[in-house]
């Protein structure tokens, strides 16, 4: 690592406690290491009970798994990857001097994450609206699946997504029309308990088959919530560590060839990059 000394004879990016920069590299390549084990614990963790949860309930994953956009979970990781890419390349710039470049590169990085998260937010914007939230506030009513459901009955559905049959049609013995409560979801209940996969309905013209919703339905988006609210918190960690950098290259703490800085918040970053990938293969593709 290159050395720069002051008018003393002291190198500003060495602190006081290490005999050289070099030292002090190993030093904090070593902590963040650290830093980034009890990372991989911690979502390991989250992995695990994603892994029991599925294991125990698979037709509640099932039947979540088909309210994800792959299509944003695939931008979403793109953009990320695209972010690593760039986040070394700042590393690099920093090793050589390149303040212009070593700026750029951190800008996109803050850019990409960013981007990340206005992908993000789309999403959760959509299981606001249609009531796919987690525990508690799970309250679906999804119009344009009651209006399907209808279609397959050869009804009409009316706003609210409950499902009327006109007096002509009811007759003695027949099911009776539901309770008003029966508007909080437009998707009908399978029986009671995990006790298989849900069965799938048929949506009428189109045959798209999508699966009943089963009980505790929302231990899905409970975890769905969880893991990814937990990653975007450590992408706006990112953002925060990337924009010290971007000050600290304003101020010239890099014009001597010093990157530890860089190179540490690149690696925490690639780590977040790495926990999105998984999942994205976990909550987005597995079906």
């Amino acid at each position: 690592m290159t050395e720069h000394h002051n008018a003393d004879g002291h190198d500003p990016n060495l602190a006081h406690h290490f005999e050289s920069t070099e030292q002090q590299f190993q030093a904090s390549k070593l902590g963040m290491w650290v830093f980034l084990a009890t990372e991989i614990l911690f979502f390991g963790g989250l992995f695990t009970a994603y892994s029991v949860f599925r294991s125990n309930h698979p037709e509640i994953f099932i039947f979540g798994h088909q309210f994800l956009d792959k299509n944003l979970g695939a931008l979403n990781t793109v953009i990320l990857i695209c972010s690593s890419l760039t986040a070394a390349w700042a590393v690099r710039a920093a090793q050589l001097k390149q303040i212009g470049m070593l700026k750029l590169m951190i800008a996109l990085t803050m850019l990409c994450a960013f981007g990340f998260m206005g992908v993000k937010a789309v999403e959760y914007n959509s299981k606001w609206k249609h009531g796919l939230l987690w525990a508690g506030k799970y309250d679906p009513h999804d119009e344009d699946h009651a209006a399907a459901e209808a279609g397959a009955a050869g009804t009409e559905a009316p706003v609210g997504g409950a499902q009327e049959a006109p007096d002509s049609e009811v007759a003695e013995g027949s099911p009776s029309v539901p309770p008003a409560d029966a508007e909080r979801s437009a998707i009908s209940p399978a029986a009671e308990g995990p006790s298989g996969l849900a069965s799938p309905s048929t949506t009428g013209e189109d045959e798209h088959e999508v699966a009943i919703e089963p009980a505790n339905a929302q231990i899905y988006f409970s975890i769905y919530f969880l893991m990814t609210g937990l990653h975007g918190i450590h992408v706006l960690g990112g953002i925060a560590a990337f924009a010290w950098l971007f000050v600290c290259a304003r101020r010239g703490f890099f014009d001597s060839g010093h990157f530890t800085r860089v190179d540490m918040v690149a690696l925490y970053w690639h780590l977040v990059d790495l926990i999105w990938i998984y999942l994205f293969l976990l909550l987005y593709l597995v079906d």
